[in-house]
């Protein structure tokens, strides 16, 4: 698979979870399937602890389906398995852009990063409503990691509980969450990102054998504006600390915290005139 089209993929998976967020009629009243295009820019660390950085700006169409169980929604893009007023589990998929060797100084002759997928289940709890407009909410996701270079592969699991805080206008016009978790990667996750094999040894980097562990500590903030009902604006920014990590001793940990920032639109095209069923989300802000 083309790194520009893997990257798109990932891209989509981001961009529809963003836009399906700020969504603010009640469930009743969202259409089944929406469908438009958008633009999404990125700037992150390539890898956690990382000195060098990704930067993409991507045009992707993307696609909102609110159905019974299958969604692609504020909620990311899985299965809805059960579904309470206080909790929800469901199963899903994220995404993360890849990054070339030969881009990351450290790195260079090692194998390149690529896309990366996250797959697998989910619990969400409200943990308070604190008025009609704002909540706090709680996430406890176990996903598989899987990687998209020549071909599948799966790279490892990680665990990122998550307590999240999200409040929107009264009309719906913006939404804002501010959030606050911690990965947790195993062995092979780890490995991935920081083990340097015999074969890759050189004078800047020595072998090193990678654990599971902490791989970072995050803090989050992502703001929504609506400009019309078709086209609406988002964007993010992020701060990681790497400075715990079971890894910090990595020769390709090289940073002890990084940022992240994205800003993007997304435009409606179409959309369905049968009417979406099922309860109020959990997280009717942000994903």
């Amino acid at each position: 698979m083309h790194p520009t089209f893997k990257a798109a993929i990932a891209a989509a998976c981001l961009i529809s979870a963003a836009h399906a967020s700020a969504q603010s009629m009640e469930p009743a009243n969202l259409p089944l399937w929406e469908f438009g295009v958008g633009a999404f820019g990125l700037t992150a660390p390539a890898y956690p602890g990382s000195e060098d950085r990704n930067n993409r700006v991507l045009p992707v169409p993307y696609l909102l389906y609110r159905g019974e169980v299958l969604r692609a929604d504020q909620s990311g893009i899985g299965a809805r398995l059960f579904r309470s007023d206080r909790l929800e589990f469901d199963v899903g998929l994220a995404g993360a852009l890849p990054s070339d060797s030969d881009d990351v100084e450290i790195r260079a002759g090692m194998p390149d990063l690529g896309a990366l997928f996250e797959f697998g289940p989910r619990l969400k709890i409200r943990v308070a409503d604190i008025d009609r407009n704002s909540r706090l909410r709680a996430e406890l996701p176990l996903r598989a990691v899987i990687e998209a270079r020549g071909g599948l592969r799966r790279q490892g699991w990680t665990f990122e509980p998550k307590l999240a805080y999200e409040t929107r206008g009264e009309r719906g016009l913006w939404s804002v969450e501010g959030n606050v978790s911690v990965v947790f990667g195993d062995k092979r996750i780890n490995r991935y990102f920081y083990e340097v094999q015999p074969q890759y040894v050189n004078a800047s980097r020595a072998a090193y054998s990678a654990d599971a562990g902490l791989m970072l500590t995050r803090v989050g903030l992502f703001a929504t504006r609506q400009l019309n009902p078709d086209v609406r604006l988002f964007g993010f920014v992020r701060y990681e600390s790497y400075a715990g990590s079971a890894n910090r001793d990595s020769p390709l940990h090289l940073k002890n915290s990084g940022t992240s920032a994205g800003i993007g639109f997304a435009w409606t095209l179409a959309r369905s005139s049968r009417r979406a069923a099922g309860y109020e989300p959990i997280d009717p802000v942000t994903p």
